[in-house]
């Protein structure tokens, strides 16, 4: 198929990107690199056609979406601290953007449009597993952008007949994805300070759990979506379906690296939950999904890429 990744040069559309490729799909890349590289790609630059352009730029958006049939929308700013710092920048980058590509995409004829979406639409419920059936309760700009995506998605197959279908990514890591920021995941912040023989920051008691998703069960997910028979406005959880704290993930990433377990605590940030869990029963229904790569072995694989870096 004809398809289109935006935000391929990023962490997770990187990754999404080389797969597609290696499944024989012809691939187009849109980026504005606000976080993403062009080095990223480059086990596949010469089967991939990268645009320059900004998602929320109607111009760029519909030179992107031409000709394709199946669009991946990766693209964000995915962080919830930097959208309490800068909700306006979080909005054109989520919400705007997703508009915008979905308006390109129906104007277009594009059969299918897929999001990444975000386990933060559910908030802070103390109800565990997560569950697709319960009352969104965004407490963040970043929590709110990526909502209002989703509703989106579902209106434009109500009204255009657009396929769509909405993944909800939960805490994902792997290689590639970039520590140079505040903003940056959790495992790549952890990982290169104690690699580099820093103590680690952890915001709150440390006890916060999170259902950790190595970025091949991503990845896996989206590509079993291309195909999936429903594609009807839903959404669904991909994840492991198991929670780790950040307590625990200190102690087995200072075992990886052999360092002492210890971190530097801050005061918890705002905007952030205290546990998520997720229930993947509807991406097994919906998708066929399971996950492909435990916790321990999508840790270590990890740590052993940022450690060939440091």
């Amino acid at each position: 198929m004809r398809v289109l990744v935006t935000g391929g040069c990023g962490f997770i559309g990187s990754h999404l990107t080389e797969a597609l490729v290696r499944e024989g799909h012809e691939v187009r890349v849109l980026d504005n690199f606000f976080s993403g590289r062009r080095a990223n790609l480059k086990a596949v630059a010469r089967d991939v056609e990268v645009l320059r352009g900004d998602c929320a730029d109607p111009r760029a958006a519909a030179r992107a979406v031409k000709g394709v049939e199946v669009v991946y929308h990766e693209a964000a700013v995915p962080s919830v601290a930097r959208s309490v710092d800068d909700p306006a920048l979080s909005h054109r980058a989520n919400s705007t953007a997703t508009l915008t590509m979905l308006t390109a995409a129906r104007d277009a004829g594009v059969r299918r449009f897929v999001y990444a979406g975000s386990s933060s639409v559910y908030g802070d419920t103390p109800k565990l597993p997560k569950r697709e059936d319960m009352a969104p309760k965004p407490l963040s700009p970043y929590a709110i952008g990526k909502l209002t995506g989703e509703q989106y998605l579902r209106v434009f197959h109500q009204l255009y007949g657009l396929e769509t279908l909405t993944l909800r990514y939960f805490n994902v890591f792997g290689p590639r994805q970039d520590p140079g920021s505040p903003y940056s995941g959790v495992i790549s912040l952890f990982t290169t300070a104690l690699l580099a023989g820093r103590t680690p920051v952890i915001y709150g008691d440390g006890r916060q759990s999170r259902d950790f998703t190595y970025v091949e069960n991503v990845v896996r997910g989206n590509l079993l979506a291309l195909r999936a028979p429903r594609a009807e406005g839903q959404a669904c959880n991909v994840a492991t379906g198991r929670r780790i704290t950040l307590l625990q993930l200190l102690a087995e990433l200072s075992r990886l690296v052999g360092a002492r377990p210890k971190a530097e605590k801050r005061p918890a940030r705002r905007g952030d939950i205290r546990h998520s869990l997720a229930d993947i029963g509807a991406a097994r229904r919906l998708l066929g999904y399971r996950p492909v790569v435990d916790f321990e072995t999508g840790l270590r694989r990890t740590v052993e890429w940022y450690r060939t870096r440091s």
